[in-house]
């Protein structure tokens, strides 16, 4: 499988992060923790084995960029960068958490100490330049920026319950380093391909057991209905025939190489990378039928961690940061455009960015998550923080249900999400925004299904995440930019209004 061509790119040997070199690539992706492997051998080794499983899985930081609301948009590309850089910060964080295993089991406070006081040192001089951005501008940094500076250990039990990201509701580092708290952090998983990185057992459930119509998330509500605006439009993009894959992140981490941690999948547009500009995207080829359809669609890829070296088993954003095995693509990609339970719906702004889930809801919370799972045959039962097992016959599903109200004025927002909400419960949009045709993607793939036995999986699939996430499937996440002509975007909103089914 090839990759796509880049501009600008760096070479792979100068951005090398901090820490790789006690870190090893091998078997099918980043060794992350080799004692979760040897877990059950029988000789010294084994009870200090047990007791680093006990110890913080990863790394809760407070998200930065989400509590960044009025920024300058002069200043937006400098704070986008620093962004990029905490997110580098936290990785680089998490590779040396996942590499000095049996130094933390020997010293309590090893994670304080060597792991977590200096990534706060890092993140205060990173939130100081993004005040000085802000005020370079003439504006005004938001008082308190060095409260986000402390980041703090967590254990891999649930998805933070709901903080926003602050980290309030993650374990203390500095008191949980060594003590037992009788949950089984991986020392009884087995190894494929990239050890403590995940996934595990209990992030997998099988369909049959999930109940129908349970999902018990507000977001990604289908907008359309029997009343309001009843038609649809759909796009047919392909599947990434032409292997476009890339680490970057156009609209969190514009002109940021490996902004994203993890690698894409995209559909459309095909000129999308970290410094492809709004008249690049406009110029560019498109995989869309329509070729009025310049959008771009991207996602995360979904992976079978099978022990297959892909082409960035040694890339940042693949296997170098813990994302490993066979890239899956999907085999359909069906793109719908519908409307709203309440009124009609007005044009989308060309380059409009909207943004659904969240790549990093374990450590967040779920505010912000959003994409589900589910099977062919089956898909009255979603589950957004499970993998589903599905079962012979049937295909895994990923469904995203974009947010549809506009604000009416912007085509981004500092934290990438205010210009646009979701539909409220009746269907209508919040005061003074405005519905803009609801962005449907389905994704179905033809997956093994993973062998789950005595607490373990074999052959696991996954999405593509930040390593710090763990690979869990609440973090599954898709991005879109609207790049069609205002030709194609008027049928589109003609086609909804009057209740028609176009493509």
């Amino acid at each position: 499988m090839g990759r796509n061509t880049r501009k600008r790119r760096t070479p792979l040997a100068t951005k090398v992060v901090a820490g790789a070199a006690a870190l090893a690539v091998g078997g099918g992706g980043l060794v992350w923790a080799n004692f979760y492997a040897s877990a059950h051998e029988e000789n010294p080794r084994h009870d200090r084995t047990r007791s680093a499983g006990a110890q913080i899985a990863t790394i809760q930081c407070p998200d930065v960029g989400q509590n960044l609301r009025n920024v300058p948009k002069g200043a937006r590309a400098g704070v986008d960068q620093e962004l990029a850089k905490l997110d580098k910060q936290i990785t680089e964080a998490y590779a040396r958490l996942a590499s000095t295993r049996r130094d933390q089991a020997g010293d309590a406070g090893f994670v304080q100490n060597a792991i977590l006081g200096p990534l706060k040192s890092k993140r205060t001089a990173a939130l100081d330049r993004i005040g000085i951005n802000i005020r370079r501008v003439g504006g005004s940094a938001p008082d308190g920026l060095d409260r986000f500076a402390e980041c703090k250990g967590m254990v891999a039990d649930q998805p933070n319950g709901g903080d926003g990201g602050n980290g309030q509701d993650g374990q203390d580092g500095q008191n949980n380093g060594g003590q037992d708290n009788g949950q089984d952090q991986g020392q009884n998983q087995g190894d494929n391909g990239n050890g403590a990185a995940g996934p595990f057992a209990d992030d997998f459930v099988d369909i049959n057991d999930v109940q129908p119509n349970s999902r018990d998330l507000e977001n990604g509500l289908a907008a359309n209905g029997e009343d309001g605006s009843t038609g649809s439009f759909t796009t047919d993009c392909g599947v990434n025939e032409n292997n476009l894959f890339n680490s970057d992140n156009l609209i969190v981490a514009p002109g940021v190489d490996n902004g994203a941690h993890h690698t894409h999948d995209y559909v459309g547009n095909q000129d999308n990378d970290a410094f492809s500009s709004d008249e690049d995207l406009a110029g560019a080829e498109t995989s869309c039928q329509n070729q009025g359809d310049k959008s771009t669609y991207y996602w995360p890829v979904l992976r079978l961690q099978d022990g297959t070296q892909e082409f960035d088993a040694g890339d940042l954003g693949g296997g170098a940061e813990g994302n490993v095995g066979k890239i899956l693509k999907a085999a359909q990609a069906e793109i719908k455009f519908v409307g709203n339970k309440r009124s009609d719906v007005v044009a989308m702004p060309r380059f409009l960015r909207i943004i659904t889930g969240d790549a990093k809801a374990f450590t967040n919370g779920v505010a912000n998550a959003n994409s589900s799972f589910s099977c062919t045959g089956f898909e009255d039962r979603q589950v957004t923080d499970k993998y589903v097992l599905c079962p012979e016959g049937s295909q895994v599903v990923r469904t995203s249900n974009f947010q549809s109200c506009w604000d009416g004025q912007n085509i981004d927002s500092a934290n990438h999400r205010d210009h646009v909400a979701f539909v409220q419960q009746d269907g209508s949009c919040p005061n003074g925004f405005q519905a803009i045709p609801q962005l449907q993607v389905r994704l179905v793939y033809d997956v093994p299904t993973p062998t789950v036995e005595n607490g373990q999986v074999r052959n696991p699939y996954a999405v593509d995440g930040f390593p710090e996430q763990l690979h869990k499937p609440i973090t599954d996440h898709n991005d879109f930019i609207n790049v069609m002509d205002d030709d194609l975007m008027n049928e589109v909103v003609d086609c909804i209004n009057s209740g028609e089914d176009c493509q």
